[in-house]
């Protein structure tokens, strides 16, 4: 996929997290945030590969494309970044409703630092 497409995909999914975000919580809205979180970091993490590959260089897994990132500028935050990889690692490989619900809280931190991303990307 060229990386125009992918930050359009990007864009589209960072809409969709920002609308679940909007909508008051109950527990089909707080799970359907965190498979949008999931899904966007996901494009996320992949525009980023796009990106640095891009500019020449390859990383081949989220963590070291964060890392890249983080050398070039992209992220400010690395720290954010990295437990926003742990995140959606928790998310994906296990589920509990204690973890959903801190999860949950830390969403819409997650989506600013998803959209700043996007747009030190796109420029």
């Amino acid at each position: 996929m060229s990386l125009r497409n992918r930050l359009m995909e990007f864009k589209r999914c960072l809409k969709k997290f920002e609308e679940v975000l909007q909508i008051p919580k109950d527990d089909i809205v707080r799970d359907s945030a965190i498979k949008r979180f999931e899904l966007c970091f996901e494009i996320a993490w992949k525009s980023l590969k796009d990106y640095i590959a891009y500019e020449g260089i390859i990383c081949r897994s989220p963590r070291s494309c964060l890392q890249e990132a983080f050398s070039m500028g992209l992220i400010e935050d690395e720290d954010a970044w990295l437990s926003i990889l742990e995140d959606r690692n928790l998310s994906v490989h296990t589920y509990d409703e204690a973890l959903a619900e801190e999860l949950y809280k830390r969403l819409l931190d997650h989506y600013k630092a998803m959209q700043s991303l996007y747009e030190a990307i796109k420029t």
